[in-house]
């Protein structure tokens, strides 16, 4: 996440956005039935949609309650996920109270494929998403997480479907109710619009497609993944994603993970093929296409480091894009071997007032390299880190947000510390002046609302959580509760109580008290070992 600061398939769909019913998530309760335009006949790929008819939408399952368990498939998928049970409708999100319609419930993706025709900076084009997905309920329809874009048609296992847009839902009605346990294949045909753009009041700004002079860069966290594909859009929700995406002569494609190969196509255009390699959040979606130069070099151990530079960029950011083997292997030093098969970093033609710890090719803006060294290798470390604790370790709901950030926080300061910037315990001591006037404004760590889920609180206010971790149990242990984290989490999900559960265990020492206090408390605890700092008054 951001560093804060410096052959056609017949079918059709409508594009309607009916109001939706009752709020999603742990309270809401089923939705009530009501009518929804569906859809007959085929679409030509630039035609209007011809819808006829009516048919009732039925109630959602509901979801887990309460605020300890973690959203997921089994609370979003409710009683009809039971054995033998009737087919149902899946659920429109998994439950997570911050963003409730966040991924969906009554089934588990199991791969993406996308299909990019990509034509020129600002212009729309067509594209394609087939996603692979098993049932983990009888379904009588289901949800996908897709916002804008102009939608053509839908198929499951090869067959028209129904599909109604409702606000940033597609539901889907397949022609016949699916299996639990079945596999099944759902095409989605829509024109891409790369311009879409969403804006948040706190550290991630505008997101969405994000423009560059000869093309894109894609910067989808929290939820701007819809807006790209339709996607299974939360962060505890993980899939591999194959890509295709086709660009004229003389632009490149790039994305997560391994370059498969590329093709030609007629008219002089390339099809550029990546693999993500490992699973991967839609948040952390990286697909860029412009003018660039790919600059190879390695890591710890041989580990390859693909950087993505603009062709005018290359010399001007290459100072800096060099320390990341250096990062890595200080890094691996904390936290051990690096998770994924390769890194490096995309270098924004852009405006973008953030970096991007997207998985494998962290993006970031062209300011954040050509300026002060300091503040060049924060956010480089900072993104960085992020793959062990965000992107490897990914967090189970979108209150646990303080583990990602707060790592990706603590790890950039330590390293700035010995490296030509602020010492750490100054650093600490301001961000503890400050904390009670952070909790008033942003809520305690891990209490955020969805409005305050990027601001200063999630960076430097839980990496002070951390800070504080360390000086309770001490650097050696504090040091082997980390390494234990990303070990034992490694491509798994977690929250807030599985890190509390694991410090206290390497630890040998009840630390729930502890680390209550100061991830929920209306106020700053005490700083063990600093009975001599303060805390500033709140100002309303």
């Amino acid at each position: 996440m951001p560093a804060e600061g410096p052959g056609r398939e017949p079918g059709g769909c409508s594009e309607g956005n009916p109001a939706r019913g009752p709020a999603k998530g742990p309270e809401a309760g089923r939705r009530p039935r009501r009518a929804t335009l569906a859809v007959v006949g085929a679409l030509a790929l630039t035609g209007a949609a011809v819808c006829t008819g009516l048919f009732p939408r039925e109630g959602s399952g509901t979801s887990a309650p309460g605020p300890a368990p973690a959203p997921g498939r089994a609370a979003a998928s409710g009683p009809a996920g039971g054995p033998g049970a009737p087919p149902s409708p899946g659920a429109p999100g998994i439950g997570d109270p911050l963003m409730p319609g966040a991924g969906n419930g009554g089934y588990t993706v199991r791969r993406y494929t996308l299909d990019f025709d990509w034509q020129a900076p600002g212009t729309p084009f067509e594209a394609g998403a087939t996603i692979s997905a098993a049932a983990t309920q009888a379904l009588s329809r289901f949800d996908l997480d897709f916002a804008g874009n102009t939608l053509h048609r839908v198929t499951v296992d090869g067959a028209p479907a129904r599909a109604v847009r409702d606000g940033d839902e597609l539901v889907v009605t397949p022609a016949r109710p699916i299996p639990r346990g079945r596999a099944f294949t759902v095409h989605v045909a829509y024109t891409a619009d790369p311009t879409q753009q969403r804006h948040r009041d706190d550290a991630i700004r505008d997101y969405g497609w994000v423009p560059t002079p000869d093309g894109t860069v894609v910067c989808a966290q929290p939820d701007g993944a819809r807006m790209i594909f339709p996607a299974d859009d939360h962060p505890s929700l993980r899939a591999p994603i194959t890509f295709r995406v086709t660009t004229p002569a003389g632009v490149s494609a790039v994305a997560n993970g391994r370059l498969v190969g590329t093709a030609r196509r007629p008219g002089g255009r390339v099809q550029w093929t990546y693999d993500s390699e490992q699973p991967i959040a839609a948040q952390l979606v990286q697909l860029a296409i412009g003018k660039f130069r790919i600059v190879s070099s390695s890591g710890p151990r041989g580990l390859p480091v693909r950087d993505v530079v603009p062709d005018g960029l290359v010399g001007d950011t290459e100072e800096y894009r060099s320390l990341t083997p250096e990062h890595i292997a200080w890094l691996e030093q904390r936290l051990g071997p690096y998770p994924f098969p390769r890194y490096g970093v995309l270098v924004g033609d852009t405006e973008l007032p953030v970096a991007l710890e997207t998985q494998s090719l962290s993006v970031l803006p062209k300011d954040d390299l050509l300026g002060d060294r300091v503040d060049a290798e924060r956010n480089l470390v900072h993104e960085l880190t992020h793959h062990w604790t965000g992107d490897s370790v990914a967090i189970r709901r979108w209150s646990d947000l303080w583990l990602s950030e707060g790592h990706a926080r603590f790890y950039e300061r330590l390293y700035s510390a010995s490296h030509g910037g602020v010492a750490l315990e100054d650093a600490m001591r301001d961000a503890y002046a400050q904390h009670d006037q952070w909790r008033h404004d942003d809520g305690a760590p891990a209490e955020p609302t969805a409005d305050t889920l990027f601001k200063v609180m999630r960076y430097d206010g839980s990496a002070l959580v951390l800070y504080a971790l360390r000086e309770k149990v001490g650097a050696e242990t504090f040091e082997r509760i980390e390494r234990s984290w990303v070990s034992t989490y490694r491509g798994r999900v977690a929250g807030t109580r599985d890190f509390i559960d694991l410090a206290s265990r390497i630890a040998r020492q009840d630390l729930r008290p502890f680390l209550t206090d100061w991830l929920y408390g209306p106020r700053t605890p005490p700083m063990p070992g600093h009975p001599d700092w303060r805390i500033d008054p709140v100002q309303d």
